[in-house]
């Protein structure tokens, strides 16, 4: 996902939008104040159509990072680390740094959020029971958040993975079989099965001539599809590590430069005849840090003959390092949830390696061509 906008911060998550989003709240906001209520209410005025539209557009999404939320409590209270939730043009995610370990969790966790949406539905109608004969526009706002949010709940429920549907038949599945990747299989397959469904259906709106809500819903349904295949691979990943350490995935045969070297020195001695996009920092053998591509790409070409690599180094405080005792698993964690392509590997302060995201991908593909 690219770079998001974070907007708040709630029991340590930090709430974010993607710029994705700002279409979909565009959308929803114009459809449901150039069409929906215009059509409901014929006698309301064009402002009143729309403040009421763009406050039932913002409800409804926050409706949406309510569910996410529902998500988030229930996984920081099984101990899970969460991240960040993020509003895209489809919703919403909540990043959670760690796959559950075990059924129940996979389960609870899953369940949680399509039961919010009831909920909150339930609540609006509530609402709209105590205001429809006082205030019709408050109506209006009340029973469309009430219906929205349990077809919210009952779209989640759809079981095919990845949604929350198909996570809980991944739990039960697991619990069943006692095998995640087996689980996930046939979960994944349900959901593309799903996701070719609403591809279908899409295609047969286009010719009945809703050509719109035709091309939304294949949208939707390719989504599904590559949400199905990409989770499917990632846990098929994970067991291929499961049992790999980081002494098996790292090079040793890595270059220390010293922290004295100048940026100019470093592209011309270091970086273009060995073509490598890392390199660590060491002084007299003590890690100083690491320096990338990307922090000699920040110095203008002006500034490299007198600016220092330890000026531009990542510090060894801010690295994040594995020992070679280390799963494969972790290690592929640690450079996904921290968003990095490389990784010191550590013993007793003593450098053994460095470990690049480009050394996992060889690995896996090598196990895949081998059928292993």
């Amino acid at each position: 996902m690219r770079a998001a906008w974070r907007i708040a911060r709630v029991m340590g998550i930090d709430i974010n939008i993607d710029p994705s989003w700002l279409i979909i709240f565009a959308l929803v906001s114009w459809t449901l104040a150039g069409y929906y209520f215009p059509q409901q209410f014929p006698h309301w005025s064009p402002g009143l159509s729309w403040l009421v539209g763009v406050a039932a557009a913002l409800l409804f999404f926050a409706s949406v990072l309510a569910h996410e939320l529902a998500h988030s409590i229930v996984a920081k209270w099984q101990g899970e680390e969460v991240r960040s939730i993020t509003l895209f043009i489809l919703g919403g995610v909540a990043q959670i740094t760690e796959e559950p370990d075990r059924p129940s969790k996979e389960f609870f966790m899953a369940i949680v959020g399509p039961l919010s949406s009831f909920v909150i539905g339930f609540l609006f109608f509530i609402l709209w029971l105590l205001v429809r004969g006082v205030n019709q526009p408050l109506a209006a706002l009340t029973q469309y958040l009430a219906i929205i949010n349990v077809v919210l709940a009952v779209f989640n429920l759809i079981p095919g993975f990845p949604m929350d549907g198909g996570r809980v038949l991944r739990a039960l599945l697991w619990k069943t079989t006692g095998n995640l990747q087996r689980a996930t299989g046939i979960a994944a397959t349900t959901g593309r099965v799903i996701a070719y469904i609403f591809i279908i259906g899409g295609i047969v709106q286009i010719f009945s001539g809703l050509i719109f809500s035709g091309i939304w819903i294949i949208f939707i349904g390719w989504f599904l599809h590559q949400a199905a295949t990409v989770g499917y691979r990632q846990v098929v990943m994970k067991e291929m590590l499961k049992e790999v350490r980081a002494k098996d995935l790292m090079n040793t045969d890595f270059e220390v430069v010293p922290s004295s070297l100048t940026i100019q020195q470093l592209i011309d001695e270091y970086i273009l005849k060995r073509r490598e996009r890392a390199f660590l920092v060491s002084d007299q053998g003590v890690l100083k840090g690491i320096i990338c591509l990307e922090n000699v790409k920040a110095v203008p070409p002006e500034r490299r003959s007198t600016t220092r690599v330890g000026e531009m180094m990542t510090p060894k405080e801010k690295l994040e390092v594995v020992s070679p005792e280390d799963y494969g698993q972790e290690v592929l964690n640690r450079l996904a949830v921290k968003d990095i392509g490389q990784l010191p590997v550590m013993e007793n302060d003593k450098i053994k390696g460095i470990l690049c995201r480009s050394d996992v991908l060889r690995y896996l593909q090598m196990r895949q061509e081998l059928g292993v």
